[in-house]
C-alpha cells in the first residue's frame, strides 16, 4: 500500500465479551484521516453483545455505527453477515486490513480451518490468503488446547493473535485507559499508530539514575 493512499478496512463483531473494543476501534478509525472507509460486519451474537453491554440496540443495522459512536458517519458501512457475495468477500476487492474484536473462539476456530460460512469468517479467509494483515482480538480464557492450536493454525496462516489482555504501565485511571491503549496497539499492527500511544521507554528510576 503506498503512503500516500488511504486504507480500507474491514472490522468484525462476533459475540465474545468486549463490545467496548469494538466500539473504540470503530471510533478511533472514524476519526483517523488515513482511514477512507470502515466496511463493519457483526454477527448476530454480536449484536446481542452491544445490546447487553452497552444497552445499544441495533434496530436497522445501517443505524448502528451513528448509535455507537454517538454521531453521524458516512464512513462506515454495514454489511449483513449473511451476505457472502459482499465485496469483502472477494480478493479482487481492495480491502488493506481487517480486525475481528471481539473474536469468538467460534470465529476463530472457522478462520482457523478456512470454513468461510459467513461474512465475517469469508472475508478474515480472503485476507489470509491476499496476503494483507488480519488481526484476531480473541476474548475468552482459560485457553483449552483446541482454542490454542487453532490460534497457532491461524497465526501461521498470517493472523496476528492480540488476546484482550490490558497493560498497566501506562498507570491507567480509568477503563477506558485500558480500553483505549490495547486499542492503540491493535490499531499499530494495522500500520496505523496513534499519536497519543503509550511507548514504553525503560524504567524512570533509571532514567533519573543517568541524569
Amino acid at each position: 500500500m503506498a503512503d500516500t493512499q488511504k486504507q480500507i478496512v474491514t472490522v468484525g463483531v462476533t459475540g465474545a465479551s468486549g463490545a467496548v473494543l469494538a466500539q473504540k476501534t470503530l471510533s478511533l478509525l472514524e476519526q483517523d484521516a488515513r482511514v477512507e472507509r470502515i466496511h463493519l460486519v457483526v454477527t448476530e451474537a454480536g449484536q446481542r453483545l452491544f445490546s447487553e453491554e452497552l444497552g445499544i440496540t441495533s434496530g436497522d443495522l445501517k443505524q448502528l455505527p451513528s448509535r455507537l459512536l454517538s454521531r453521524s458517519t458516512a464512513k462506515i458501512e454495514v454489511l449483513p453477515n449473511k451476505d457472502i457475495g459482499a465485496a469483502i468477500a472477494s480478493g479482487s476487492y481492495r480491502v488493506d486490513s481487517m480486525i475481528v474484536v471481539p473474536c469468538s473462539m467460534g470465529t476463530l476456530a472457522r478462520i482457523a480451518s478456512g470454513v468461510s460460512d459467513d461474512l465475517v469468517s469469508r472475508a478474515a479467509d480472503v485476507i489470509l490468503k491476499e496476503g494483507r494483515k488480519l488481526v484476531l482480538a480473541i476474548r475468552d480464557t482459560p485457553f483449552n488446547r483446541v482454542h490454542l492450536e487453532n490460534m497457532l493454525r491461524a497465526q501461521q496462516a498470517g493472523a496476528v493473535i492480540m488476546p484482550a489482555i490490558p497493560a498497566f504501565y501506562h498507570h491507567p485511571q480509568t477503563i477506558d485507559d485500558l480500553v483505549t491503549q490495547y486499542i492503540y496497539r491493535v490499531l499499530a499492527q494495522i500500520h496505523l499508530p496513534q499519536e497519543h500511544m503509550y511507548r514504553w521507554t525503560g524504567p524512570t528510576s533509571a532514567k533519573k539514575a543517568e541524569a
